[in-house]
């Protein structure tokens, strides 16, 4: 699956659960949060202050 910033984040961990370990490296540690399941990984980013592209670069390397 290729990721890009309009993936929701419950989409991430269900379809590659193995990528959560770089979204907790990154400092997302809400995870398990049911709103952070409909989040967009653009949305959590721009909560987070985090760059979106340079997540997006890591989740498809």
């Amino acid at each position: 699956m290729k990721f890009d910033k309009d993936t929701k984040i419950g989409e991430i961990l269900e379809k590659a659960p193995e990528k959560a370990e770089i979204l907790l490296e990154i400092g997302m540690h809400c995870l398990g949060c049911p709103a952070s399941q409909m989040e967009t990984l653009e949305e959590a980013c721009e909560v987070h202050g985090i760059n979106v592209e340079e997540v997006v670069e890591k989740l498809n390397a």
